[in-house]
This record gives C-alpha cells, structure tokens and sequence, in this order.
C-alpha cells in the first residue's frame, strides 16, 4: 500500500507551455523510483536534513531530478519542512526536512 504512493502523473510534472523537450523529458521521468530514492534518503537522516545534505548523498543524480521531487513528496505528506534551519555550503540557510 505504501509502495502505491510514489510516482507522479507525467501531466503534473510538465508546466503550461512547457517546449517541447520539456514535454519529452516530463513523460519519461521515472518519478516513482526518484520519489522513493529521495524519500530513502531523507530518511535515513534521523535529524533531519538540508537540501544541500540530500544532494551531497545523491551525488551522481541531476540537482533538478532530486530537488523536483521535493514538492511531491511534501504534497503527499511524506516529508515535512520543519522551522529549523542549517547554513547549507553557500553559506545561506535552509530549512530542515524530516522524512514522516
């Protein structure tokens, strides 16, 4: 039942007027597998973690093919944005997320 809550429709991921590789790109993403990959991965940070940690852990990922799946999995309830914030490696705060 779990398992059934990753993914997202492709038409939710290509933004109006999107160009045409835009379009090709959103109805190729395995979303389901991103999801579950990030989701892992935040989670496995029982303190929570910064944007710039999740990134570090996904290294070989595209930055838009982990930072994309953030809003879903937040949308879905999955992972939450606490108040807290850390000082990512620009030197700029950013919020803390925690995997529910």
């Amino acid at each position: 039942m779990f398992e059934q809550v990753f993914g997202t429709i492709p038409k939710f991921l290509i933004r109006k007027n999107a160009p045409e590789t835009s379009v090709v790109a959103g109805n190729t993403v395995d979303s389901t597998t991103l999801e579950k990959v990030v989701y892992n991965t935040i989670k496995g940070f029982p303190d929570g973690c910064i944007s710039d940690d999740v990134l570090e852990a996904l290294k070989p990922l595209p930055y838009g093919s982990i930072t994309g799946r953030y809003a879903a999995l937040k949308r879905k309830g999955l992972v939450v944005t606490t108040d807290e914030k850390r000082l990512g490696k620009a030197g700029k705060p950013q919020y803390v997320m925690r995997a529910v």
